[in-house]
């Protein structure tokens, strides 16, 4: 209703309203001049931004001095020159300064061990084979071996050490030239190269592990397996006597070389029950009648160790040195296993026992 009455009330307006026409027209006439305006100012503005972009990307290069650049030889840059002064600068300040003193090396005495004339008392000083232990834990069966006290600390005798390891070398000496065996033992952290190196020398056999209780008074029990063999006085092998050495003992050491007797005195009390003769580096807080040779000095000092073992070991290499010369010369240092049946005729006239590498033996 409300509709109804406004289109009545406004009906005799509408014919008065002008008519609009919605016509289209399209214009023919183009405006040259203005385009080519527009482009001109369009490649002005590329030609600047170009202009402007080469200036800032466009390094110029300078030429090459031929000059500065040219190859020069030694002579004409100085260079020989320099070194010949140089030559001759270092020839005249070469004598001038102090000389470098031969020095400790450790290797030394593995690789080259003293012998026993080059036993001095400044090598056993050196090695610190004088310091004990304190005054509180010594043996007093030792005071025939000690120097002084220092600082609560036994002093040991460096005239005394040296006169008793001379004479553990002829004693060792003296055993590999009558072709006995020999035992070189030392159980401590480090000692097993200078036991190895000593009995490769002495031509005997080493052990630097636990010591197996009963290895000698038991023998037959613990190494009754081991190989046994005969050779002739230059060590050689002579094959064909299995049978009769399978109920022969086991061998024993002729001497036993001890490096450190206090871990091992249950090994020193089986060598005293077989009469078998020891050696051993005895400190002040050991006793020295475990042994049959002591040897007083610092047996927790590694190099004082190596030097001993070093020495010893040479004594034995002299030893055996001497046993085979005579043995060229038709002189037998030993006196020869007699076995179950007759002897070939080669070695026939030095022939002895040893052992293999299994047991105490190293031919």
């Amino acid at each position: 209703m409300i509709i109804r009455s406004a289109i009545r009330r406004h009906s005799h307006r509408i014919p008065t309203l002008p008519q609009l026409s919605w016509t289209r027209s399209l214009a023919t006439e183009v405006d040259t001049e203005t385009i080519e305006q527009s482009l001109d100012n369009s490649l002005r503005e590329t030609h600047s931004i170009e202009s402007q972009i080469q200036e800032k990307t466009i390094q110029i290069v300078p030429q090459i001095d031929a000059r500065t650049h040219a190859t020069q030889s030694l002579e004409q840059d100085g260079t020989a020159e320099t070194y010949q002064q140089h030559r001759r600068r270092q020839k005249l300040t070469n004598p001038m300064g102090s000389t470098i003193s031969p020095h400790y090396e450790p290797h030394t005495l593995l690789t080259h061990p003293p012998r026993p004339s080059d036993i001095t008392l400044e090598l056993l000083l050196a090695s610190q084979a004088h310091l004990g232990h304190k005054t509180s834990h010594w043996n007093p069966m030792n005071s025939r071996y000690i120097f002084g006290i220092r600082q609560g600390i036994h002093v040991i005798s460096l005239d005394v050490t040296a006169a008793y390891l001379r004479r553990a070398c002829r004693v060792v000496s003296g055993v590999a030239e009558k072709g006995g065996l020999i035992l070189f033992v030392g159980t401590r952290p480090g000692q097993d190269r200078c036991v190895v190196k000593a009995a490769e020398m002495a031509g005997g056999c080493h052990l630097f592990e636990r010591w197996t209780p009963g290895s000698i008074t038991n023998g037959h029990q613990i190494l009754g397996r081991c190989r046994t063999k005969v050779v002739d006085e230059f060590d050689r092998e002579i094959p064909g006597f299995d049978e009769e050495l399978e109920d022969r003992p086991v061998l024993k050491p002729d001497l036993v070389v001890c490096l450190n007797p206090i871990e091992n005195w249950v090994m020193l009390h089986e060598c005293g029950l077989n009469a078998i003769p020891t050696i051993g580096i005895v400190d002040t807080d050991a006793n020295p009648t475990w042994v049959t040779y002591p040897i007083p000095a610092n047996d927790d000092s590694l190099r004082c160790v190596q030097v001993i073992a070093g020495a010893l070991g040479r004594a034995g290499e002299e030893g055996q040195a001497k046993r085979k010369e005579k043995a060229a010369a038709g002189n037998i240092t030993y006196d020869p296993v007699k076995l179950g049946r007759a002897m070939p005729t080669r070695g026939a006239r030095g022939a002895r026992t040893g052992g293999s590498g299994d047991d105490a033996r190293s031919q």
